[in-house]
């Protein structure tokens, strides 16, 4: 009797794109932060993605310090993956984002496939109550970009692959798709990849089921046996396109980062709240959700005893 498809889940714990004023339950310190990672995975998240925030503000902090003490305290009590972000926020430059990655030489780190708009201001109109630079933070995405050049993939990949650091690869439209093509053709990335497929950010494609199908045709054409596709939906679409994604092969994002919310107009109090209903929909679906151990070998990555925290 064939064994059912493993689904690794990862979970976006805190991220840079809301703020402490939209959610009393946003992680924003070290100690928050690594109690969200660790009851993610107690939940079923195979690999956490992670980003700091400064605990007095909450503003995204990509320094090395802030990351260390969350890095050493989930090592120490969960075995879950843990993977760095290498985007930041919009606001940093991409020396700072890649400090981390580099300094802690995680299993996996995040990479962004392509300079794009990445519009959070209409939320402005939303939440009346936001702080000054809350405010200000979300309307600089108007005029803004976020920045990821093809120069600044390669200096990401070179700097990371090193480390023996495999990446997380945050492919936003089918363009993003063909840059990592491009990188795999030169070698500069290995596969197997492990292509995460945004749905639902303004300024890049957005959650329709047709546009989850175009960019699962498009990376099977492109790469064939040689990757593991993932979704993550934006806000309200969260758990829809971690339905579709999962039906149609693939793996799940799903955390804080990406959606405050556990259904209409109700508030998720922790990410292992939302790692809970996706993993209700993934058994649902007759499917096994993978665990560390399974997701390393899927993934081919490292393994934890290989990291420098």
């Amino acid at each position: 009797m064939a064994q059912p498809r493993k689904v690794i889940i990862t979970c976006a714990v805190t991220g840079s794109i809301h703020t402490p004023s939209m959610s009393p339950y946003l992680p924003i310190t070290a100690e928050q932060i690594a109690d969200a990672a660790i009851g993610a995975a107690e939940a079923g998240a195979a690999i956490v993605h992670l980003h700091a925030r400064e605990p007095d503000t909450g503003k995204p902090d990509q320094s090395p310090q802030a990351f260390e003490p969350f890095l050493k305290v989930i090592r120490q009590r969960s075995d879950v993956v843990l993977n760095i972000t290498t985007g930041g926020s919009q606001t940093m430059t991409i020396e700072d984002r890649l400090r981390p990655a580099v300094a802690f030489k995680p299993e996996v780190a995040s990479l962004n496939m392509g300079t794009m708009n990445f519009g959070l201001y209409p939320m402005l109109g939303r939440y009346p109550d936001l702080l000054e630079w809350e405010r200000d933070y979300l309307e600089g995405t108007r005029n803004g970009f976020f920045r990821n050049t093809l120069g600044d993939i390669e200096n990401i990949l070179r700097a990371c692959s090193d480390n023996g650091t495999r990446f997380e690869v945050e492919c936003y439209d089918l363009g993003h798709l063909y840059t990592l093509s491009h990188f795999a053709e030169r070698g500069l990335i290995k596969p197997p990849f492990f292509i995460q497929s945004v749905f639902g950010i303004l300024g890049g494609i957005g959650n329709h089921p047709q546009d989850i199908f175009n960019m699962k045709q498009t990376a099977d054409r492109l790469f064939g046996t040689d990757f593991h596709w993932s979704v993550m939906g934006a806000g309200a679409a969260q758990l829809r396109v971690a339905s579709i994604g999962a039906s149609l092969g693939g793996n799940v994002r799903v955390g804080l980062e990406d959606s405050l919310w556990i259904g209409k107009g109700k508030l998720a109090q922790t990410n292992a709240d939302q790692v809970s209903a996706v993993r209700k929909i993934i058994e649902d679906l007759g499917l096994e959700v993978a665990s560390p151990a399974d997701a390393r070998a899927m993934l081919q990555l490292k393994g934890g005893h290989d990291v420098a925290f």
